[in-house]
């Protein structure tokens, strides 16, 4: 229809790719927020292949998601002062 937007269901096309190349890694790291990947989660840490999750935002962070995640999910803004870049001043004298 004219007008309509299309919706992508991304979501569960990375879960599928996600299983299908399950027997090629050793361990995943999911960087997300949304809760729909909250399944996929528990099934990687229930088969000790899940590193970490990785959430931008605790604010926008699904609570699925972190239950599902436990002690494996990292708040991206817990580690700003460790990965944002900081310009460093030149040394006295240096052009």
């Amino acid at each position: 229809m004219p007008g309509r937007k299309v919706k992508g269901n991304v979501d569960a096309e990375l879960v599928l790719q996600a299983m299908i190349d399950f027997p090629h890694y050793d361990q995943a790291v999911i960087v997300t927020s949304d809760g729909d990947f909250a399944c996929l989660v528990r099934y990687l840490k229930e088969q000790g292949k899940l590193r970490a999750v990785l959430s931008p935002e605790h604010e926008r962070s699904s609570v699925l998601l972190r239950k599902a995640a436990k002690h494996d999910h990292v708040q991206l803004s817990d580690l700003r002062h460790l990965l944002e870049y900081k310009k460093q001043q030149a040394p006295a004298g240096a052009c």
